[in-house]
């Protein structure tokens, strides 16, 4: 990912593209984003992401105590300065994160939604079915490596021609904090990606970019411009309801660790920092060995 800028205004709206098709938020979740952080920024009264402080935090807190705002909306107002400030850090940044000291909000305990294998194999197999123009192409060699091999967003668009090593049936990325790790890709992806790179990429407009996945300007891939295409095909396949940016890459998780996978090496896989990341995939794979058990055991 490239950075133009450390102006905070600048950042907050990479950080909304990034809410939008990394995490498929809403534009209400969006809208509220926005507002507080627009208001933490004006508050704080600086523009460089790089002079941001513990004080300015408590300084953001006062001013919303004095306001008389609700204790729940403050404490969402907090966690949408810790979302960006965790952002900011996550991307290297800034050097450390200044609200580490504060109490974190309440996690989730929503589950990702993971498809069913057999839905992933009609969306992956979606767009050569129905068309053989370029874009087709480069649409089934993107879904293929997503699923493949489990990448975030980012670090699909962000994947260079190069990064595909066919030899060692392998994927190289760059994860968050500038963390290389080299992922497995089976033969079925690679092969699409072949055909996507002899056939299809070479047509496309070309500014010289190593980008393994352009748009139709020539440009690299975007975020929004990935989005939009797994869109199209969910919504084809009657699963718009049920896919997320990540979808393909919780499904990934799941369906190796259902298929008896160790938790670390899927770890690794995913890049996650720590195992308690990863672990929230265990939850969804007891949840298929209770499914498979109910159907199976003549007594359930």
């Amino acid at each position: 990912m490239i950075i133009k800028s450390n102006n905070i205004l600048f950042l907050i709206g990479d950080f909304l593209e990034y809410l939008l098709v990394e995490r498929a938020c809403s534009q209400n979740t969006l809208s509220s984003y926005r507002s507080d952080l627009y208001q933490f920024t004006e508050q704080i009264g600086k523009t460089d992401v790089h002079q941001i402080n513990s004080t300015d935090i408590d300084k953001f807190l006062k001013f919303l105590s004095d306001k008389g705002y609700l204790s729940a909306t403050k404490a969402r107002k907090l966690a949408s300065v810790r979302s960006f400030v965790s952002y900011l850090h996550s991307e290297d940044l800034i050097l450390s994160d200044p609200t580490d000291l504060i109490p974190n909000p309440k996690r989730s305990k929503h589950l990702p939604t993971v498809l069913k294998f057999s839905d992933v194999k009609t969306l992956l197999d979606l767009p050569l079915k129905i068309s053989s123009s370029i874009e087709a192409m480069r649409d089934a060699a993107m879904l293929q490596i997503a699923y493949a091999s489990g990448l975030r967003v980012s670090e699909i668009i962000s994947l260079d021609v190069e990064d595909i090593d066919f030899t060692a049936e392998s994927v190289r990325c760059l994860g968050k904090g500038s963390k290389e790790r080299i992922v497995p890709v089976h033969k079925k992806a690679l092969e699409i990606i072949d055909v996507y790179l002899s056939e299809g990429r070479k047509k496309f407009k070309n500014k010289g970019l190593k980008a393994l996945f352009l748009n139709k300007r020539g440009d690299r891939l975007t975020r929004q411009g990935f989005w939009g295409i797994v869109k199209k095909y969910a919504q084809i396949i009657g699963l718009e309801n049920t896919m997320t940016p990540h979808t393909l890459r919780h499904s990934f998780a799941t369906h190796l660790l259902e298929g008896g996978a160790p938790i670390r090496h899927v770890q690794e896989l995913l890049g996650h920092a720590s195992i308690s990341t990863t672990q929230i995939y265990t939850h969804l794979a007891v949840e298929f060995v209770r499914d498979q058990y109910d159907n199976a055991h003549p007594r359930a």
